[in-house]
């Protein structure tokens, strides 16, 4: 793609970064048909291609408009795109970029503004959000049949072990998984544990900055990374092996630490080392095997949903398949598996209407086989895909510290 970069742009990092990005666009269209929102509603400015021009536009020196913020607002940044693309246009950073551009230029109503400064002031911090759950469920007859549906249901957490052992990783205990999915982490450590690893937790740490970078609040994203960087540090130089995500959403964006800060003399060789520590669980369990579990037999029919983060984000497809498999579950055939559940962080808030024809959809394809469980991998899609199932809805490797005996 030919591009003349207006002068406003032509010499900040991100102008330049996105004009590489845009230069490697070749027009194909292959995006299109892999594109959730393009599928469902039709309009190309409503597809990688569509919104790569918008971005474009903006880059040459044309006014931003409502319209255009309207479209980026639309994107999911599933980024099964990327996955498609022939000519690795690295889009998702492209929409990042274009969304902290218009964010600059192009207001808000007042609407959009206190929904958007309400989700960046609660949901990263666990002591809010949990107060702000812990109140709803309090009022929960009173609350509107639709704020019900989504109010998470109370997890029963398995103490965590105890036990020192000499090999030992870090855990993301992140923000809104720490409050409504707790189980997941618990697990986690309980299965490391069988396999002879200590799972820590570093007190400062939090939330990985993917809500506030997504909602193009960048200096936020960026303090929030760097707490984290400052939280895991010291144990980085005690020599851990891994930084253990368990939450794909979380992990694609502390994955990117060390591109997100390359600029910061500080910290870019700290979030470089972040990034090349940083492991989904399923990467440690791939490794590990799971010859030394003793798994008791499964009989059950389990519809993974795997999330955009995992297969597109950290290019994992496969790979958590392959453990059940091996665990002894059942995997029922799901259609379209590469299409986002809607979930996508705070889109089912800020895009409801869209979130909730893709739901719709996601959880057709996932039932149509009758599985008696529906697991996933990351936090989101979890809590999202639960608002409509029948059946229960959980994160993969509770099933395996479920069937693990040792």
């Amino acid at each position: 793609m030919q591009t003349n970069i207006s002068n406003k742009y032509r010499t900040t990092s991100a102008g330049r970064e996105a004009d590489e990005i845009l230069r490697s666009c070749v027009h194909c269209g292959f995006c299109l048909a892999a594109c959730p929102t393009y599928q469902l509603l039709g309009d190309e400015l409503d597809s990688p291609r569509g919104r790569i021009y918008l971005i474009k536009q903006i880059l040459e020196g044309n006014a931003a408009t409502e319209k255009t913020q309207l479209h980026l607002d639309r994107c999911l940044t599933c980024r099964s795109c990327e996955t498609t693309c022939p000519s690795g246009v690295r889009y998702g950073r492209l929409v990042d970029i274009g969304r902290e551009l218009i964010e600059r230029e192009v207001g808000r109503s007042s609407l959009q503004s206190i929904k958007r400064s309400l989700l960046r002031s609660i949901v990263p911090f666990p002591k809010r959000f949990s107060a702000m759950i812990g109140a709803m469920r309090l009022i929960r007859p009173l609350l509107p049949a639709p704020v019900r549906q989504k109010l998470p249901a109370r997890q029963t957490v398995h103490t965590r072990p105890r036990q020192k052992h000499q090999r030992r990783m870090l855990v993301l205990e992140g923000c809104a998984q720490s409050v409504v999915t707790p189980r997941t982490n618990s697990a986690a450590a309980q299965v490391l544990d069988k396999l002879g690893i200590e799972l820590l937790s570093a007190a400062g740490a939090g939330c990985c900055g993917a809500l506030s970078y997504h909602l193009a609040a960048t200096g936020d994203a960026l303090n929030f990374m760097r707490r984290n960087i400052d939280a895991w540090w010291p144990y980085v130089g005690e020599g851990i092996e891994a930084i253990v995500v368990t939450a794909s959403g979380c992990g694609v964006v502390v994955k990117e630490y060390g591109e997100l800060l390359k600029h910061d003399d500080k910290y870019a060789l700290k979030a470089k080392r972040i990034s090349e520590l940083t492991r989904d669980i399923s990467e440690i369990i791939r490794t590990e095997g799971l010859m030394r579990l003793k798994l008791k037999p499964q009989n059950k029919h389990i519809a993974f949903q795997n999330p955009c983060t995992l297969q597109h984000g950290l290019k994992l497809e496969g790979v958590v398949e392959d453990i059940l498999i091996k665990a002894g579950f059942n995997l029922v055939e799901v259609e379209d598996a590469h299409l986002c559940c809607g979930s996508a962080g705070s889109y089912s808030i800020l895009q409801p209407e869209i979130s909730q024809q893709l739901l719709a959809n996601k959880l057709t394809a996932l039932q149509k086989n009758k599985p008696d469980v529906i697991v996933t991998a990351n936090v989101g899609c979890q809590l999202y895909l639960a608002t409509g199932a029948g059946q229960p809805v959980k994160h993969w490797i509770e099933l395996i510290d479920d069937s693990a005996t040792v």
